[in-house]
């Protein structure tokens, strides 16, 4: 068929199209106008598509589509109730006269998946990105909660840059075992030493199974999913209270619900998360993290974000915000659980109390300041949400070193650890891979003291790969046994937001990448003094060098796939282990509004 019987064909259907295109594209409703209100063959054959999920004309016609982006799934605990949640929102885009159209993303299990979910963090923040763009919608509700589906719809919606608002599933029911409060990540770490000791048995533990995990909901400390969950409410990316509502609490379903409200009125608004997520409002989120203690997992995410908005934010924002006091007494930094938290007044409580500490005027997807946002708000409960005058501890909960051993940054929670070892000097005591400290770690003649400066090398993004939370190194078994709770230990990996003890990680250049840190030796002595924020290997420069050169190169563990796409592009901890191609140009065009390609090829005219 020739180019110019096409054209004819296209010119008949528009002269003849049963569905008038509107003389004024209603408020809010202009991106999915584009797909549904024209009298061409295109605007005939999305309407016709739609009918089969039970979509009238009149539907599609004159009102915001609001899309849910749902990372829902059996396979993940804390958002295995996010379908239920999903229909409280629908009701709210219903009310505010809108039409909402669920869809589901790639849903991250932070448990179960292997070799570990930090690796899909960026697929699934692709499938994000690409369904909003892709698809004829006015606005995007973000339901996440698990550790990665948090930054990972965050980052695919500011990719994206269509109106959109972050509801994340909340902290699941308080655990309790033997008759005390337990939480699912740092008391998870705490009973396995026991029962890796011989001091608990195996049915006992089997108890503890039972009794951690009590409902849906993420974890119930001030672990990574609570903190990324924090760091959306004080970015102004969520409402009000979003973060502290228990999962299983009604209100949750009211605050879906008015979620869903406000997603029209952004549409309609065109507030976008590039004018929400600025430079103030990181500024704002990393000293909230701070201050309640939040996961240094938050660092690695929270730089891939801003990357993908074209923020400069680097780790020197978070060295920047270590004055701001730890204020939440909170788990594993402090002695209570999330829902004691959310009775205090959670997270609005909580930045009422930072006060001028924070940009206060910034605006909100609330459509409210910071400021008008806390009106009102007190804390109820000092002992669990203290003042300025009164903090749980004098600095930030996050500190960032570097040095000769991680000249491009480490990061330390250092509210999580003894205060005696944040300034310390030690041997090297080296283990070059995972397998090589599983096999040894419980050695009784492993030559190791409490002096020893534990480093586990080939945990990074390249090295896990995807940088596992390899770096909660347990004490040595012959150390735990004597008495030692805490000691320094240092990788290129992660650890869980629940993680307890000095544990230097995130050390960039990674091992894999032929970072400082794969020279070392054992017996080398290193530096660590957090006050002043250093991590030194004490090797002269030259030596490091040579070392380096002998070192064989790095294991490449994937060939294909997307484990393949992950090797080629991933950038390093200290950049958020995005990949270079998905962060935001100098200069780009609103890429939401680039011209949508339609059928045949044929490009929608104005």
């Amino acid at each position: 068929m020739t180019t110019t019987k096409i054209m004819n064909e296209v010119e008949v259907a528009n002269k003849t199209s049963a569905v008038p295109r509107p003389d004024a594209v209603p408020a809010g409703a202009e991106r999915s106008n584009k797909w549904f209100a024209g009298d061409d063959i295109n605007g005939f054959n999305h309407r016709a598509w739609m009918k089969p999920c039970g979509f009238s004309d009149e539907a599609l016609r004159g009102r915001p589509v609001i899309g849910i982006c749902n990372t829902w799934s059996e396979l993940v605990g804390c958002n295995v109730h996010l379908r239920a949640l999903a229909n409280h929102v629908k009701r709210g885009v219903l009310h505010a006269g809108g039409l909402p159209l669920e869809f589901p993303v790639l849903s991250l299990s932070e448990t179960l998946m292997k070799p570990n979910a930090m690796l899909y963090r960026n697929l699934a923040a692709m499938d994000v990105e690409e369904m909003i763009r892709s698809h004829p919608l006015d606005a995007v509700v973000l339901l996440s909660s698990c550790d990665k589906t948090t930054p990972a719809v965050l980052m695919g919606a500011a990719s994206a840059n269509v109106p959109a608002i972050l509801v994340t599933g909340g902290p699941m029911m308080t655990g309790y075992f033997r008759g005390e409060q337990i939480g699912s990540g740092t008391d998870f770490w705490r009973y396995s030493y026991e029962v890796r000791h011989g001091r608990m048995s195996f049915e006992e533990y089997r108890d503890l199974e039972a009794s951690l995990c009590r409902s849906h909901g993420h974890c119930m400390e001030m672990a990574t999913a609570m903190s990324m969950a924090v760091a959306g409410e004080a970015l102004g990316i969520a409402l009000t209270d979003t973060a502290s509502i228990p999962a299983v609490d009604a209100r949750r379903h009211v605050l879906c619900e008015r979620a869903g409200g406000r997603a029209v009125q952004l549409a309609k608004d065109g507030l976008r998360p590039r004018d929400v997520m600025t430079k103030e409002a990181f500024e704002n989120a990393i000293r909230v993290i701070q201050a309640i203690g939040g996961s240094t997992n938050t660092v690695v995410h929270l730089l891939a974000l801003a990357g993908r908005l074209g923020v400069d934010v680097t780790l020197d924002d978070f060295a920047a915000a270590a004055h701001v006091p730890v204020l939440a007494n909170l788990r594993p930094s402090g002695e209570h659980l999330l829902e004691a938290f959310f009775h205090a007044g959670g997270v609005a409580a909580l930045m009422a109390e930072l006060g001028d500490i924070l940009h206060r005027d910034l605006i909100t997807v609330t459509g409210k300041t910071v400021a008008e946002n806390l009106q009102g708000r007190r804390n109820h409960d000092p002992d669990v949400i203290h003042s300025l005058d009164d903090p749980v501890r004098p600095e930030g909960a996050l500190a960032v070193v570097r040095g000769s051993l991680a000249p491009d940054g480490a990061v330390i929670k250092r509210s999580a650890a003894a205060p005696e070892l944040m300034k310390h000097r030690g041997p090297a005591f080296v283990f070059e891979n995972v397998e090589d400290l599983a096999r040894r770690l419980d050695d009784p003649d492993l030559e190791v003291t409490r002096d020893s400066v534990i480093v586990l090398k080939g945990a990074g993004p390249l090295g896990g790969p995807g940088m596992p939370e390899w770096g909660h190194i347990p004490v040595p078994g012959k150390l735990s046994k004597a008495g030692v709770e805490d000691m320094v230990r240092i990788s290129d990996g992660r650890i869980s937001g629940g993680s307890h003890g000095a544990m230097v990680v995130h050390v960039a250049p990674e091992a894999a990448a032929l970072g400082p840190i794969a020279a070392v030796a054992p017996g080398d002595m290193i530096t660590l003094d957090v006050d002043s924020g250093l991590l030194e290997l004490e090797v002269e420069p030259r030596e490091i060098a040579r070392r380096l050169e002998e070192r064989p190169p790095a294991v490449r563990h994937y060939r294909r796939g997307y484990g393949a796409i992950f090797m080629d592009n991933v950038l390093q901890a200290n950049e958020g282990c995005d990949f270079a191609v998905l962060r935001r140009l100098d200069g780009d065009e609103q890429e939401s509004d680039l011209p949508l390609g339609l059928l045949n090829g044929w490009v929608l005219g104005d």
